[in-house]
């Protein structure tokens, strides 16, 4: 018998000074048996570092052929495409190719300093292409707010995030990787 995903209820409130963006969302999250908590939390932080009306969860871990996040055109065109780890250079290759905006959030330091040099070369003609790594201790923190049902304050600022719920508080410093 197949496990069956587990469905997470997400209240975020965003407040994003860098970009002027001020929202809530509601989203729900049906997470893969084999991921992480630590994987769902990176989605949701991913997701309010680019929150738009049109972004929005994928299939993620279920469907090979999409992103973790995205946010398409009405003309299904593939505006913003949402990866997170260390994807290999095909899939970021083919990622540039489908999208005009791609971004990895990378959360797992120690693999994130032997993956990026071998595949730097391979990767710089990307302009659209960005890459982000979340501090792996500070994203780990995240999984204390794990709940059925969250609700989320989320405000960034000066590219600091802060992230709060009636569980707890975590304060995230991403580290742009590439482009330098």
């Amino acid at each position: 018998m197949a496990l069956k995903a587990s469905i997470f209820k997400v209240n975020l409130d965003i407040s994003d000074m860098d970009r002027h963006y001020y929202q809530s969302h509601t989203l729900t999250i049906a997470r893969h048996p084999s991921e992480t908590d630590l994987r769902m939390m990176v989605r949701l932080l991913a997701f309010a570092l680019n929150a738009h009306d049109e972004l929005a969860l994928t299939k993620g871990l279920s469907n090979q052929d999409e992103p973790d996040l995205w946010n398409k055109s009405l003309s299904d065109e593939i505006e913003l495409w949402i990866d997170l780890g260390q994807p290999d250079e095909k899939r970021i290759r083919q990622a540039c190719g489908k999208a005009k905006e791609v971004k990895i959030y990378s959360y797992q330091n120690r693999q994130a300093a032997t993956w990026l040099p071998l595949i730097e070369s391979k990767i710089s003609r990307f302009e659209h292409l960005q890459i982000t790594l979340l501090p792996n201790e500070q994203v780990e923190a995240l999984t204390q707010l794990v709940n059925k049902n969250m609700s989320l304050q989320i405000s960034i600022q000066d590219a600091e995030v802060f992230v709060s719920s009636d569980d707890g508080q975590v304060t995230i410093k991403p580290e742009l990787l590439f482009p330098l």
